[in-house]
């Protein structure tokens, strides 16, 4: 009985039924009549999905390379402008070359996500794939993203946009408010300033909510002159307008300042000064040498003309006001007299008298 059993179980290959020829044929006719009637669907799906692909890849490839072309001019023009006299003022190569690239990173990596995105759904909806629900899934997941990394997503678009405007580049002077310094980098996440210690600032662009480029369009220097009120202001103005002429024809100062020196006038009166205001237009960046330098001159011609400024050494024959003798002298003090009601008061207590007769 348990042989019985065993072999009732698990039957050999001896027990199974055979495949006739007959069923053999009708399986092979089946599968081939399967195929003769889906392979005409099978191959034009193929062939599309095969020109989607073929098509995505050239087109992208063009993209990209057109692209490349065109920074790679950009850059030769650049440094072509670089090499004549106002070249260096005019363009910055570096500047020039990091936006460019910076750019076209931009652009080709758009490109490539909309081209191979835009493949893949077609491939998908030749596969008679539905979308819907994996679009639904892209959004969601896009939305979530966006939320956890709103930071970063912040801070790429302010500077794509930074650098698309052209707000600031390399070897500009900026103030970006949480720092200030030259730019020696610009990113598409982050902004690399070097301070005036020779600090390295990294700036996150979705920080920077205000930008102050001191080295675009041109600069100001202004000084104060600080002269006595009893001086002759018209001899004052002429002696400014002939060191500022000098100045304006010397070298560099004659390719730094990009306009006349002028004197604006009085910028404010007061008892013992006057405060005569000078003004000019110098290369962005440069005011500060500018107006040390127009300093110096000035002071120069003022003592060789015999200005005096605020603060300057007393001139012999000058009427000055006689001392006070009593100037010196303390106020008299109500102690002094031994008889006044403040020096009795802080008299000591003479000691009780003693009773003799006791």
């Amino acid at each position: 009985m348990p042989w019985s059993v065993l072999s009732a179980a698990d039957p050999t290959p001896e027990h199974q039924q055979p495949v006739t020829f007959d069923e053999a044929a009708q399986k092979a006719t089946n599968a081939a009549s399967w195929v003769e009637q889906n392979w005409s669907t099978w191959l034009s799906v193929g062939l599309r999905i095969l020109l989607i692909v073929v098509i995505a890849a050239i087109l992208r490839t063009v993209i990209r390379r057109s692209l490349t072309k065109l920074i790679a001019r950009m850059n030769r023009s650049a440094q072509a402008v670089e090499g004549t006299p106002l070249g260096g003022l005019l363009v910055n190569a570096e500047r020039r070359r990091q936006r460019s690239e910076a750019i076209g990173s931009v652009l080709r990596s758009v490109a490539s996500f909309l081209i191979l995105g835009t493949a893949a759904l077609m491939v998908l909806g030749a596969l008679n794939i539905n979308l819907a629900p994996l679009l639904a899934s892209a959004g969601v997941a896009g939305v979530a993203l966006g939320f956890g990394a709103r930071n970063l997503v912040t801070d790429f678009l302010s500077g794509v946009f930074m650098i698309l405007e052209d707000q600031y580049g390399v070897g500009d002077s900026i103030d970006a408010g949480v720092a200030s310094g030259e730019v020696i980098e610009v990113g598409l996440r982050v902004t690399k300033l070097r301070g005036d210690n020779g600090e390295i600032w990294y700036v996150r662009n979705g920080e920077i909510k205000r930008i102050g480029n001191l080295s675009q369009g041109w600069a100001t220097a202004g000084i104060d002159v600080q002269v006595r009120p009893t001086e002759d202001l018209d001899r004052v103005r002429a002696v400014i307008v002939e060191t500022a002429a000098v100045l304006a024809k010397d070298e560099p100062w004659n390719e730094l300042l990009w306009g006349p020196v002028e004197v604006l006038g009085l910028d404010s009166v007061l008892l013992d000064s006057m405060v005569v205001r000078v003004s000019a237009k110098t290369m962005p960046g440069k005011a500060l040498g500018v107006e040390r330098e127009l300093r110096w001159r000035i002071k120069q011609a003022f003592d060789r003309a015999g200005i005096r400024i605020v603060g300057g050494p007393a001139v012999l024959g000058d009427e000055a006001a006689s001392a006070d003798p009593t100037a010196g002298m303390a106020a008299p003090s109500a102690l002094a007299s031994p008889t006044s009601p403040q020096s009795l008061a802080a008299s000591p207590i003479p000691p009780p008298a003693t009773n003799l007769h006791k």
